[in-house]
């Protein structure tokens, strides 16, 4: 088993159609009298970048550079577009001449979806010479080039594009749509799907056949490998001149295959960039596909993750236990979490200067679940809560002392004055907060029971708090606080 290489000399250049992925997401508890359907409260609305940009975004966050062409409109959607590829570290190179940006919106709720919505026409008459000039220009300066085709048009001249690549040295990648293969000729490697491939080639009833069959296409196609990546049944790599490598699947449970097939193919390009073996880097991205399926939507991986996956076989569910997440990561972690039957129980807080009262609380509040998250506000809303000289401990500095508490799951940061929207977004089963507050009056209460939640008020241990530990340190008489 390979290790994870050093991807920070990446350079890749993703090609294709990308489009904007949308999630409408809120609580339902009635059928429509319109209607026999589920209504859904939204509560919130995220994107992020499909397609080609979904490629690109995977290779940015193992730390590679990459720039993303591609065509979009002039509008909303590729504004919102480029936000989300930006901020994930990816240049921007998609030319405006669409008429309108390729949407997807997913309704969800309760991290299931419910109704997905395309918004797109064809981008060919759009694709013409003076685009597949612009990406000919950017080949020079990249190590490989991934084209990602989603049969929405741009790729109609990848033929020649291949071509320019490979006159070049680059090493090119191919994710494929359809049953034209032979437009993608001269590649280095290709990565169908089963279903895919078994389009062009036939069914496969044996796995002699298969081997055959994509020794044969591999030949035809003149390329330098084929990836068969097949679900449940792993991937089977054919090289020129090299035995077949079977790899089996992964995963340990399966929760959303959205997106898997970008996590192989920029898994796969990022370590060939790096310097991998094809059947290194197709290792690699074996193990990257085990743990992307277990996280909702289209999503990456990280170096750490993917370190940890080779490291324990690639089973291990992700984030774990005691982690410091993001917003998406959070989000990943509660659907599997819930999928598999477990009870999500949230709190928030400042957590300034970790105390008694503070591990009490937590353990009482893990023991209303299966699974506890702790939001801790950062240090600017600190600072706005409890005033000048605070907080004494820094976000990083309370975030990694929650994490090391046996009852603390996750830990998530906020910036908000609330963390009502993070909770809207959760959904978790219960909601807890410590003190003499109503229920109603507890941020993010109202969408918690809207979603079929509950929600806990604890007492606080007397004698322990923050401001007494501050004020007993400052000289001054404790007051009976917690925070």
């Amino acid at each position: 088993m390979p290790n994870c290489p050093c991807f920070d000399a990446v350079s890749v250049l993703v090609v294709g159609d990308v489009m904007l992925d949308r999630f409408w997401s809120g609580g339902t508890h009635r059928v429509s009298p319109e209607a026999p359907v589920p209504v859904v409260r939204v509560s919130d609305n995220t994107c992020r970048a499909g397609g080609a940009g979904n490629v690109a975004v995977n290779i940015a966050a193992l730390g590679g550079r990459v720039t993303l062409a591609g065509l979009c409109g002039e509008d909303e959607s590729a504004d919102l577009l480029r936000a989300v590829v930006e901020a994930a570290g990816v240049t921007w190179a998609v030319s405006p001449a669409a008429p309108e940006t390729i949407v997807k919106l997913r309704v969800l709720s309760r991290h299931q979806q419910l109704l997905r919505m395309d918004f797109e026409a064809s981008l060919a008459p759009y694709a013409d010479d003076l685009f597949s000039g612009y990406v000919k220009a950017q080949l020079g300066a990249v190590d490989t080039v991934v084209f990602s085709d989603y049969a929405k048009g741009t790729l109609v001249g990848v033929q020649g594009l291949i071509e320019a690549a490979r006159q070049l040295g680059k090493t090119v990648l191919v994710d494929p749509k359809g049953t034209d293969l032979l437009r993608y000729r001269g590649a280095t490697i290709m990565t169908p799907n089963l279903p895919e491939f078994e389009a062009v080639v036939g069914h496969c009833d044996s796995e002699e056949v298969l081997l055959q069959r994509g020794s044969a296409l591999r030949e035809e196609l003149d390329l330098e490998a084929l990836l068969i990546t097949r679900g449940e049944q792993g991937m089977t790599l054919l090289q020129r001149g090299e035995d077949a490598v079977s790899l089996p699947a992964r995963a340990r449970e399966v929760f959303d295959v959205t997106g898997a097939g970008d996590t192989v193919i920029s898994v796969l390009a990022a370590a060939l960039s790096a310097g991998e073996s094809m059947a290194d880097a197709t290792a690699l991205a074996n193990a990257a596909a085990g743990l992307v399926v277990g996280k909702l939507g289209t999503a990456t991986v990280s170096p750490t993750e993917l370190t940890a996956a080779l490291a324990d076989g690639g089973t291990r569910p992700l984030p774990h236990m005691g982690d410091i997440v993001s917003r998406d990561e959070l989000l990943t972690g509660v659907a599997a979490a819930k999928a598999a039957g477990q009870t999500v129980v949230m709190t928030n807080g400042c957590f300034d200067i970790l105390h008694r009262g503070h591990i009490d609380y937590l353990a009482r509040a893990r023991a209303l679940g299966g699974r506890l998250i702790v939001a801790v506000n950062d240090d600017d809303s600190v600072a706005a809560l409890k005033g000048p000289g605070r907080p004494v401990n820094t976000l990083e500095a309370r975030m990694v002392m929650l994490a090391a508490l046996r009852s603390v799951d996750w830990v998530v940061p906020f910036s908000e004055d609330t963390p009502a929207a993070l909770i809207a977004a959760v959904q978790p089963d219960v909601l807890v907060k410590g003190g003499d507050y109503l229920p109603e009056a507890i941020a993010g209460a109202d969408s918690v029971l809207a979603g079929g939640g509950s929600v806990e008020v604890l007492d606080f241990i007397e004698g322990y708090s923050t401001t007494s530990l501050i004020e007993a340190l400052r000289g001054a008489a404790p007051r009976q606080e917690q925070d």
